[in-house]
């Protein structure tokens, strides 16, 4: 099992999207970090949606791995619209080793609704959707530009210490 984690490591540095499917369970389910409306399911869409994460994530660094039997936790690092990102996964391993779960976490809003605002539009286009396309491509920009002004404006206001 410990091979299988190292390869899918490997695989995220290097934004390798078919290295990681080669990791996976073909029954394999992707838990998106930015809406609980539905999840990723089966290696292929995995792989799909994989190879349009790598092409807006850069820097991708494994910095914590805990190992629990079947289930791994895996701690990240990466750059998302020059914006630096912190990533958390769950992994859940079938009885061959494969990976059968993955759940993500991410953090700050800022880095998560860049990631939304780049990779909406690049779903839409594989999937054959132009329309909606253009529809995410806006939300993204409004979503992406309330987030980071807020935390650029609002949220020092409350930081500790700020009088």
């Amino acid at each position: 099992m410990t091979a299988v984690v190292d390869a899918w490591m490997r695989a995220g540095e290097a934004g390798d999207a078919a290295a990681a499917r080669a990791v996976l369970a073909e029954d394999a389910v992707l838990v998106s970090p930015l809406t609980s409306q539905f999840r990723f399911e089966g290696a292929d869409e995995v792989e799909a949606l994989l190879t349009d994460v790598f092409r807006v994530m850069t820097g991708i660094h494994y910095d914590d791995r805990f190992d629990d039997g079947d289930r791994v936790a895996l701690f990240a690092s990466a750059t998302i619209a020059g914006r630096q990102m912190s990533e958390a996964q769950r992994l859940r391993l079938d009885a061959d080793g494969r990976i059968r779960e993955v759940t993500l976490f991410m953090r700050p809003i800022p880095a998560m609704t860049a990631l939304l605002r780049a990779l909406g539009p690049l779903t839409a286009r594989r999937q054959g959707k132009p329309g909606l396309e253009i529809v995410l491509r806006g939300a993204g920009a409004v979503l992406d530009g309330i987030a980071s002004s807020g935390d650029a404006r609002f949220v020092p206001l409350a930081a500790p210490g700020e009088r």
